[in-house]
């Protein structure tokens, strides 16, 4: 599984370093450097930006750089190593804010080698653009302008809805498709990565291998829909959907009691966050369950995701309409239906609860390795196919030894007689 994720991320960098060198540049692209210490150089990261013209590269030697970068057009800011070379944003905006609201039909944006630190808000936020990647940087210590007392960030600009209890983590997307988010550190903000849809959908983006951690006020990998933007004509909120969430380690995050490992929610009727896939991820240690669905109005579409083939461990409870009994490693909670949920292949050690469900529809959760005191716990009306999981020993759930089932209409038979995976999938445990 793990070399099928690089395979794929490989082949995804290649298509948009092509993208990202092919469409909208033109024959005469430049390379403009920014060094203030070099003769022919600019600078600051901004004036480069400023002087830059469609598919231009801008490299940036070492150094740090106070500033708020924002760009408009398609180029590639390529920083010399994201150890020494330092956006700090202190007391500003955003470390990087790769603008399509202002900036129409954006795309073919390309951001590596930076570390970006100490914004009010994102460290780097993404609106309304296409094919933009973010990779090989180091995004911490950013959302400073929160006042997490009073749930409010105090200047967030008024197109984020519903994200002032978190400044909009420490890389947000809303309104973008075709991007790919990779091998970034991210690390010490409110949160980690935030994919929303106030300003246009977003979708058909990879969020992969990135190391997210220690974002204690909120989760690892938050996957909501909020409601539109006040600037728009009002409706339905945008929907976020067909995104893939694989290879990535959320460790850490929302050790308070406010966050997952990796969160799908929705709280308004009409909101969608459907056909996503959360595969290949290690998720250990954080505050709310390592996978949690949240469906709390009942009239959201949180259809079809699939969560395949994680390591989840060591995670928290659920809490307010969504609680789950204990310790959870997934949470599938909805006031209404969830339907097409597929749950499989995964390990989940070290919670009290393995699979928690609280739906009126069926759920399958099969070829799992379900380690820990209670398997699957079904808190809801819907029907729940259990079949063909390991339970921890080879007599079924509920032997001595195995894991066991709670709640009713759970189809357990026939179950396995050895582990579906190895019990260190998808990553080695060490």
């Amino acid at each position: 599984m793990r070399e099928t994720i690089k395979s794929a991320l490989g082949l995804w960098l290649v298509l948009c370093g092509l993208a990202a060198g092919g469409i909208g540049t033109t024959a005469f692209a430049a390379t403009l450097c920014v060094d203030a210490g070099k003769a022919g150089c600019f600078p600051t990261i901004g004036a480069a930006v400023s002087a830059a013209s469609s598919g231009d590269t801008i490299q940036v030697a070492q150094g740090t750089y106070k500033e708020d970068v924002i760009i408009g057009i398609s180029l590639s800011l390529v920083g010399k190593n994201s150890a020494n070379t330092i956006i700090d944003a202190t007391g500003l905006a955003n470390g990087i804010y790769i603008d399509g609201l202002d900036h129409p039909g954006l795309s073919n944006v390309v951001v590596t080698g930076f570390t970006v630190k100490n914004a009010n808000f994102e460290g780097i936020l993404i609106t309304d653009a296409s094919r933009v990647t973010i990779q090989g940087n180091h995004v911490t210590g950013n959302d400073r302008g929160l006042d997490f007392a009073a749930s409010s960030c105090p200047g967030l600009p008024n197109f984020e809805t519903a994200e002032g209890v978190d400044c909009g983590e420490g890389v947000h997307l809303v309104g973008v498709d075709h991007s790919t988010i990779a091998s970034n550190s991210i690390d010490a903000n409110s949160g980690g990565i935030l994919i929303s849809d106030e300003t246009a959908a977003t979708h058909d983006n990879l969020i992969a291998n990135n190391n997210v951690l220690n974002n204690t006020l909120d989760c690892g990998i938050t996957i909501p829909s909020h409601p539109r933007s006040p600037h728009l004509p009002q409706g339905p909120p945008f929907g976020v959907f067909q995104n893939t969430i694989a290879g990535n380690v959320a460790s850490g995050n929302g050790i308070n009691g406010v966050g997952a490992g990796i969160g799908i929610f929705g709280f308004l009727p009409g909101a969608r966050v459907s056909e996503n896939v959360i595969t290949g991820n290690r998720i250990i240690g954080n505050g709310l369950p390592g996978v949690a669905m949240h469906g709390h109005s009942g009239l959201e579409n949180l259809n079809n995701n699939a969560i395949t083939s994680n390591y989840i461990s060591g995670n928290g409870a659920d809490s307010a309409d969504a609680a789950t009994p204990g310790p959870a490693g997934i949470n599938i909670y909805s006031a209404g239906a969830i339907t097409g949920t597929v749950i499989s292949q995964n390990v989940i050690k070290d919670e009290a609860d393995d699979i928690v469900i609280k739906t009126s529809a069926r759920v399958n959760a099969n070829q799992n390795n379900l380690n820990g005191g209670v398997g699957i716990a079904n808190l809801g009306k819907g029907a729940v196919d259990a079949t063909n999981n390991w339970w921890g020993c080879g007599k079924g759930p509920n032997a001595p030894g195995c894991s066991s089932v709670t709640g009713s209409n759970v189809q357990v038979s026939p179950w396995l007689s050895s582990p579906a995976v190895p019990n260190g999938s998808p990553n080695a445990q060490q």
